[in-house]
């Protein structure tokens, strides 16, 4: 008889089941898509910005190849021929306060508060299906520059405590606009699995003196978890991931966050991002997915923090077990999935 596995997640205290007695093929999970074009009715296609908030970050064309100028919208104004656009999401989950007193309110006593903040969308592209799997590259480098203008920003901001940017893609994952977009939710305050991998990180880094993402960067380079590999680089799928087909991207150069990127990490960021996310479109069919990077803003990480990002594919769905306990059950191992996503890749 051969056991299920149970393995435990590197830093966070939860279990996984690796489901080996009745793993099934990724292909097994892969469900037929509905095309989605370009609709005059979306609010995120070029000739509908009147149908969004003026934009609080605009990149515009400007000479030279690759070149943009940045600007802003106000009031009724706005820009038509864009490159990308950030505008206020219409329905935030979090919203800057309307007057200074309202910060005296926020997680007043950790049990109560205000959710302040900001809710931002970033519109990638102005062609509707330029999703990271079949961007040019250039495009997701303004995308990458972007994310890195919000979080420039935003973590300014003396109310802010943390700041997630993230994409959901398909429906099923619960994007509620098929044209290419990201979000960016800042917060009064770090979430649990955030702080939680801090704190065990910071405890790693005390008892070995090094840090646990490079490390992993180290060792997940030798297993058959590993992905790929370049200058700046390193992809694998984590030794207990809860999503099938789940993959991390991790930079070699120790960082907290990636406000730091250079030109060149930046290119080879664009790189990869497309290289895996194209893999994963035609290993599994283009499936819904999410992916949210994990950063710390606090100078006290620089030692310890390590960003990355992680990605989760929508194949599965999460029912009574694994919602009452918090146990996950992963039908496909990613030793698997690290397999087949290397052999998309090089067909």
């Amino acid at each position: 008889m051969i056991y299920n596995e149970l393995r435990r997640d590197y830093l966070l205290e939860r279990w996984v089941v690796i489901a080996t007695e009745r793993a099934r093929r990724p292909t097994d999970l892969s469900k037929q898509r509905v095309e989605q074009g370009k609709f005059a009715s979306c609010p995120l296609c070029p000739g509908n910005e009147n149908m969004t908030p003026p934009a609080v970050l605009v990149y515009l064309p400007n000479s030279g190849e690759g070149n943009v100028k940045k600007d802003s919208e106000q009031n009724d104004f706005r820009h038509k021929n864009w490159v990308l656009r950030c505008i206020p999401n219409l329905f935030p989950a979090f919203s800057p306060p309307r007057q200074e007193a309202d910060a005296d309110h926020i997680m007043k006593d950790n049990t109560y508060g205000y959710a302040v903040g900001h809710h931002e969308v970033i519109i990638e592209s102005p062609n509707h299906a330029d999703h990271p799997a079949n961007a040019k590259t250039q495009q997701l480098i303004q995308l990458i520059n972007a994310y890195k203008d919000r979080l420039a920003e935003l973590s300014t901001k003396p109310y802010v405590k943390y700041v997630q940017i993230f994409r959901n893609h398909g429906s099923d994952a619960g994007a509620s606009l098929s044209h290419a977009h990201s979000q960016i939710i800042a917060m009064p305050f770090t979430p649990k699995i955030l702080s939680d991998e801090m704190t065990a990180s910071k405890t790693y880094y005390e008892r070995h003196k090094r840090c646990v993402f490079c490390d992993l960067v180290d060792q997940e380079t030798r297993t058959l978890r590993h992905i790929m590999d370049n200058e700046h680089f390193t992809v694998f799928s984590p030794y207990a991931s809860i999503h099938p087909m789940e993959f991390w991207v991790l930079p070699k150069r120790h960082s907290p966050n990636f406000l730091d990127l250079t030109e060149g990490e930046i290119r080879v960021f664009a790189e990869t991002l497309k290289i895996t996310m194209r893999a994963l479109k035609d290993a599994v069919n283009d499936p819904p997915y999410n992916y949210g990077f994990h950063l710390a803003l606090n100078r006290e990480t620089q030692e310890y923090y390590h960003w990355h990002l992680e990605v989760y594919p929508k194949l599965t769905m999460w029912a009574g077990f694994e919602k009452s306990t918090g146990v996950y059950i992963n039908t496909v191992p990613p030793e698997v999935a690290s397999a087949e996503l290397k052999k998309t890749m090089h067909n």
